[in-house]
């Protein structure tokens, strides 16, 4: 069988456009496709030439606090770095709050929350 591998996934967001600056401003992704989505939705594609985050966002929709609950499906987005310490520098100029740091195999990683409560792992791998 051949090696898979993950293209994307899609998230639910309040703001697709100040979700996409965060993560270029803490990762350098890039917007590679924005325009209409579900429903009379409104998405945003960032990340590199191989991978995305889509950050959807509804037509209309007030999303709730209760919509962002921990692990509601969603557990963390694991992030692969290849510098811990300045992204967690950047994380931390982005006014965010890294936590959970862990040194372990096969590497470092820290967690953070987004502002919609949506928790990311950094990692790196020596």
């Amino acid at each position: 069988m051949a090696t898979s591998r993950i293209e994307h996934v899609n998230i639910t967001v309040r703001d697709p456009a100040r979700a996409a600056r965060l993560m270029g401003d803490l990762f350098g992704w890039t917007v590679r496709w924005e325009g209409p989505a579900l429903n009379g939705g409104h998405t945003i594609h960032v990340g590199s030439p191989e991978q995305y985050l889509a950050l959807y966002t509804p037509r209309g929709s007030a999303l709730a606090d209760e919509d962002f609950a921990k692990g509601r499906p969603l557990n963390h987005v694991g992030v692969e770095v290849e510098d811990i310490a300045a992204a967690e520098a950047r994380v931390i100029a982005a006014g965010l709050v890294p936590f959970n740091h862990g040194d372990y195999e096969p590497g470092l990683r820290f967690y953070f929350l987004d502002p919609d409560g949506i928790e990311f792992e950094v990692v790196s791998y020596r």
